[in-house]
C-alpha cells in the first residue's frame, strides 16, 4: 500500500506543477501596445497590438485575425459564434487545442467576453445586439489592463482599426464548365480618419491556403476589362 500511495501522490503532484504551469503561461501576456502576431497575409495592412480593439465585417476575416496570436502559440477564445467552423479555422492558421470556444453565450456574451480577457491574449466575439459606447469603453479598458486583444465580428465603436472584405471574385469556372478553384478579395483597413490600407489576397488559394496575391491591387472592374482584353 504505501508504494501504491506513494504512486498516487506523484501523479498528483505532477498534475498540480502541470496546472500550475498552465496558469504562469497564461500569466505571461504582453503589456499595452505590445505588437501580437499577425496573419503574414494581413502585412502591411494592420499589426495587432495588446489593448487594441478590431472590427472585422467577416467571419473569414475574423478567423484570419485570430489566427495570427494563435499560430504563435498564444491562448485565444471565441465567444458567441454558433458557425465558427473548425476545419476552416484550423486551415486558416488557428490552433484549436488553445481556442476557448462559448458558443452560445446568449445574453451572457459580455460577462464571458470580460472574463475570458483575463486569461488569454486574443477574443473573437459577436456581440448579441448594439454594443453601446459605454460598454466598449469598458471592454477597452479591460484590454489595456490585461494586455489582450478583441475582434468583433461585426459593429464595435471606436475600434482601433476597421477591416473589411470586398470585391469577393471566384475563378475557375468557364462558359458551362469547370469548377471553384481559387477566391480573390480585397481586404481594407481604415484606422481612423486614415486613407485605407488594401491588400489583395487568395482566400482561399487553389492549395486550400490562403497568401497575397503578388500583383497591385486591382479594382473588380478592372480585373474584368483585363480579362476581356
Amino acid at each position: 500500500m504505501g508504494v501504491v500511495a506513494g504512486i498516487e501522490r506523484h501523479q498528483k503532484l505532477a498534475q498540480i506543477e502541470q496546472l500550475r504551469s498552465k496558469v504562469r503561461r497564461l500569466e505571461q501576456k504582453p503589456g499595452v501596445g505590445a505588437e501580437l502576431a499577425t496573419h503574414e497575409a494581413l502585412g502591411g495592412v494592420v499589426q495587432l497590438r495588446a489593448g487594441g480593439t478590431y472590427a472585422a465585417d467577416s467571419l473569414s476575416l475574423a478567423m484570419l485575425l485570430l489566427a495570427g496570436p494563435s499560430g504563435a502559440g498564444e491562448w485565444t477564445a471565441v465567444v458567441g459564434v454558433e458557425d465558427f467552423g473548425a476545419e476552416a479555422a484550423a486551415e486558416a492558421g488557428v490552433d484549436l487545442e488553445r481556442t476557448i470556444l462559448v458558443p452560445r453565450p446568449k445574453d451572457s456574451w459580455l460577462e464571458a467576453t470580460a472574463a475570458l480577457v483575463d486569461v488569454v491574449t486574443l477574443v473573437l466575439v459577436r456581440p448579441t445586439g448594439r454594443v453601446t459606447p459605454g460598454v466598449a469603453e469598458k471592454i477597452g479598458a479591460r484590454l489595456r489592463t490585461r494586455g489582450a486583444a478583441l475582434v468583433a465580428l461585426g459593429e464595435w465603436p471606436r475600434a482601433d482599426v476597421r477591416l473589411r472584405a470586398t470585391e469577393p471574385r471566384w475563378v475557375g469556372l468557364g462558359n458551362g464548365d469547370g469548377h471553384l478553384r481559387a477566391r480573390r478579395m480585397v481586404v481594407e483597413a481604415v484606422r481612423g480618419t486614415a486613407p485605407p490600407r488594401r491588400t489583395a489576397l487568395w482566400f482561399p488559394a487553389e492549395d486550400g491556403g490562403m497568401r497575397r496575391v503578388l500583383e497591385p491591387v486591382k479594382g473588380i472592374a478592372e480585373l474584368r476589362k483585363q480579362e476581356s482584353a
